[in-house]
């Protein structure tokens, strides 16, 4: 078999998490290579997704912020350039503020900056195989165009979203039981345009309550009715709406009552909503993102049958969606579809097994770890995943049964370093959604993921100049903390 390149680090898959290791780790002085298996990069950003809360959750609820590095450095690149909102004001900064980027010139940055960090890139190359000596991973088989060929590497980051090479190369993973509970479906998300936004406004300023509270089915606390009643005012005195997305403190809107309107007439399906996010385009215009109107019940995407049925339902689903906005929607009788997702996004698969397995307690214990290389804000679920396909005119899941775990105090929670490394493989890292976390956890957070994607970059670049293992490495992390805070990571200070 050909050797197509041997290689410090090499990075396989290219979605956010990828990109960023791939850029920590050539920063960090590692020869690195990027496989991707198709010919653009940014994964959920700008290929699955955008997910429409891209960037949020760069805060805690107490106002502090809790990821930076990569993530903070494409936002302000693309903002310098027009393709981004600012952060909020520091005093309107929670865990639920947004701080938008265009997907699509985020996804012309990443090459760019692949370019100026030197990480070579393998595209239109899909990973089918791990090469190991004993315990060791030693590279990766890709197939391509010229055909199947060796990619060899002293440190592999597993970054593909789904974990098959992971597999194949014999880490432990767990899956939902879908006999003793509901999977988190998979979705494809579309851009409208040519709205009537006064009319929107409109709308929700006559029907505040339908767009602010607890639409998840959940009980709120005093401080979240507070927030609830800030907001409703915010938005009874707004000119437009546009004015609160764009200073970040409104990132979706629900029309709940027209969802189900449209469902009750037989124009809508039953799995998710007719709300939607927001997105910058050039010029100051602001797009909606619906990402929650075509979601699929019950497919496992480990299995490629179910995986191929999901594509067709997803955009089944779109049509009916699309006709649904136009007919139900205030402003919508004149928008039209500008952009469709290339595949769906997938947010439920493999929980793969670590030498650290983050477990619910440690969120609502909002615990600090000695080996922390990031940080997170993000609730835990049990019961059933965040989102559902099982009450229609919903997108969440409003099960009352279900258990949410939030960090206290209204802090942020840890990520060690030992939850990169997987079990019973060396010289093999972990990343972004494969990050080992028991099933309680939402894995499909784009900062999130950056910022362990950063981390890995780094602790595989350490470990080849050192001569050790990524398991190794777990004995003494001070270096590997010392150049991500270089790298502008937030990994101290904060509850």
């Amino acid at each position: 078999m050909q050797i197509y390149g041997e290689y410090d680090v090499v990075v396989v898959g290219g979605g956010v998490s990828g990109c960023a290791a791939g850029i920590a780790s050539a920063r960090a002085g590692a020869k690195t290579i990027l496989i991707e298996r198709f010919g653009l990069l940014g994964g959920m950003m700008n290929v699955s997704g955008p997910p429409g809360w891209a960037f949020s959750h760069l805060w805690n609820n107490r106002g502090e912020q809790i990821i930076a590095g990569i993530v903070e450095e494409t936002h302000h690149r693309l903002e310098k350039e027009g393709h981004a909102l600012p952060y909020p004001k520091p005093e309107d900064r929670n865990f639920e503020s947004f701080a938008f980027v265009d997907p699509d010139w985020w996804g012309l940055l990443i090459f760019e900056m692949m370019t100026e960090n030197n990480v070579e890139l393998l595209l239109h190359s899909l990973a089918v195989d791990a090469l190991k000596e004993g315990d060791k991973v030693k590279g990766v088989v890709v197939e391509n165009t010229s055909g199947r060929m060796a990619v060899m590497g002293k440190v592999i980051i597993e970054a593909t979203g789904e974990g098959d090479i992971a597999v194949r190369a014999g880490v432990p993973f767990t899956k939902i039981n879908r006999t003793k509970e509901e999977i988190d479906p998979p979705s494809i998300t579309f851009h409208m345009d040519g709205l009537d936004w006064d009319k929107i406004t409109a709308y929700m300023k006559e029907n505040p309550d339908e767009f602010v509270g607890s639409t998840w089915g959940l009980t709120l606390t005093p401080k979240q009715e507070e927030a609830r009643k800030k907001r409703i005012e915010e938005l009874k005195n707004a000119k437009s709406i546009l004015d609160i997305v764009k200073v970040g403190k409104l990132g979706f809107i629900n029309f709940q009552k027209l969802t189900r309107e449209a469902l009750d007439k037989g124009d809508f399906h039953p799995y998710g909503d007719l709300g939607f996010f927001f997105t910058p385009r050039e010029g100051g215009v602001i797009q909606p993102v619906f990402q929650h109107s075509a979601q699929v019940p019950d497919c496992d995407t480990t299995d490629v049958r179910e995986l191929t049925t999901s594509e067709i339902e997803a955009r089944r689903q779109v049509v009916i969606a699309v006709n649904a906005a136009r007919k139900y929607l205030p402003g919508f009788e004149n928008a039209y579809l500008t952009r469709l997702t290339t595949y769906t996004r997938i947010r439920e698969g493999r929980h793969f097994v670590g030498d650290y397995q983050m477990k619910s307690e440690d969120v609502a214990e909002a615990r600090k770890f000695e080996d922390v290389i990031a940080k997170s804000a993000m609730p835990t679920q049990a019961g059933g995943p965040f989102h559902s396909t099982r009450y229609p005119g919903e997108a969440m899941n409003i099960d009352p049964k279900r258990k949410r775990y939030v960090p206290k105090d209204d802090g942020s929670y840890d990520i060690p370093y030992r939850c990169l490394v997987p079990k019973n493989v060396e010289s093999m890292l972990m990343t972004g959604k494969l990050t080992s976390t028991t099933e309680d956890f939402k894995r499909d957070l784009l900062p999130d993921n950056m910022a362990y994607g950063q981390a890995a970059g780094v602790a595989a670049a350490l470990c080849t100049r050192k001569g050790i293992s990524p398991r190794r490495l777990e004995e003494d992390v001070s270096e590997l903390q010392d150049v991500l805070q270089k790298q502008g990571a937030i990994l101290f200070g904060t509850y």
